[in-house]
């Protein structure tokens, strides 16, 4: 009777600490710079309620973090939420491995939803259904050391035209106007300003139009001239040393690149400034989107949500602002904000952008073809010889060959 009785008891035990179990929702993420910020957010969320236990796995970048991603796929070993780099979510959607967050979206009050800038809030939706929720977003801006700018009675240009200007007259012997990046998102404003696009409305790649050798074109020539650095994107280090160290004047870079810069001893003031525009005042929107995965359970879907809707609370997304100069999603947060902005304006310049920023090309085998694209871009910038309109040729076949 009393083996029966303890039996009983300790079944009945197992069984309450079982249903008490919160629901586990694993979550990779590529802020490896803000890990600590993300880390206290995560406490906090799991902290605040018994249902859910958010565990995360942080990756090193953005291209580690979808490598792996594609191989725990095939492995069926996925996590339940995942952080997707804009250019590479539209992949995903396509594959058909996102869960649909539609019925999760329409438990929340229009008040809300209307509190996104929409470029961003509607990014996540694929023919009227959501996949994407967001998260860290951003926009290039003009980084420049201000004091060179000062000295030399330069301002902070508004055009390409003045942009060309600006690097001429910063370039000196141990100087150069400023660094050129064989990066696929900064080009694409370089297009969209132009009047052209990268990818056609139709979903074509259209990396040889005329804008695109124009923007090129453009970029190569500050190279032959003398008044730029070349740099890949495998280079982006030395770029910052080359800037903190006063060997550049001007970096197009993600408003977030501003922590990269601030560990260095920087011997000058630290301008920013909107990007120049050409016929258009355009900007392409970077950052994630936060998705959940099919395989996840219905339980751990409503826990990605929830974890989802804390992080867009007010005051957790000023405090993920301070710390990493990502744009908030939300407008009303810049009554959070205001104080900080306010001991630096420069911190509110790629926020002000959002009201001209537009989606990347929403295309899935854009993730594939901005490589062909990266590549075209270093070649042409690296060798002063190379025909800007030949490499682009080329990346644009290689783009329609692997469609």
């Amino acid at each position: 009777m009393k083996r029966t009785l303890v039996t009983f008891l300790t079944v009945a035990l197992a069984c309450t600490t079982a249903l008490a179990a919160p629901t586990k929702v694993t979550f990779w993420h590529a802020m490896n710079g803000s890990q600590k910020t993300v880390n206290a957010l995560i406490d906090a969320f799991n902290h605040s309620q018994p249902d859910f236990e958010v565990a995360p796995f942080v990756q090193p970048d953005y291209p580690t973090a979808n490598t792996k991603l594609i191989a725990a796929l095939r492995a069926h070993d996925e996590p339940v939420l995942f952080q997707a780099e804009i250019g590479f979510f539209p992949r995903l959607v396509d594959s058909g491995v996102l869960a649909d967050l539609t019925s999760l979206e329409k438990t929340l009050p229009s008040t809300f939803s209307s509190d996104f800038y929409p470029a961003l809030w509607n990014y996540g939706v694929f023919d009227g259904k959501r996949f994407g929720l967001p998260w860290n977003a951003s926009t290039p801006v003009l980084f420049y050391n201000a004091d060179l700018f000062k000295a030399r009675n330069v301002k902070a240009p508004t055009t390409w035209t003045e942009f060309a200007a600006a690097a001429k007259a910063l370039t000196t012997r141990g100087t150069k106007g400023m660094l050129a990046f064989a990066d696929d998102w900064q080009f694409e404003q370089m297009v969209l300003s132009r009047g052209g696009k990268v990818v056609t409305d139709d979903g074509r790649p259209n990396f040889n139009s005329p804008e695109a050798v124009d923007a090129l074109q453009f970029l190569q020539g500050l190279v032959k001239r003398g008044e730029a650095i070349p740099r890949s994107l495998g280079e982006a280090q030395f770029g910052v040393l080359d800037f903190v160290r006063t060997k550049a004047a001007m970096v197009i870079a993600s408003i977030a690149n501003w922590t990269d810069i601030q560990p260095y001893s920087v011997a000058f003031k630290l301008g920013v400034a909107p990007l120049p525009k050409g016929t258009k005042n355009i900007v392409p929107i970077g950052g994630a989107e936060l998705v959940v995965l099919n395989s996840a359970s219905p339980q751990a879907r409503q826990g990605a949500f929830a974890f989802w809707q804390f992080l867009m609370r007010p005051e957790n997304l000023a405090t993920w602002t301070k710390a990493t100069y990502y744009v908030p999603p939300r407008r009303s947060v810049l009554a959070s904000l205001k104080d900080w902005y306010a001991e630096n304006p420069y911190r509110k310049t790629a926020f002000e952008q959002f009201d001209q920023a537009v989606a990347r090309p929403r295309v899935a085998g854009y993730a594939t073809w901005k490589d062909f694209l990266a590549e075209a871009i270093e070649k042409c910038i690296k060798d002063a010889n190379q025909s800007v309109k030949g490499a682009l040729d080329e990346a644009q076949r290689r783009a329609l060959a692997s469609r």
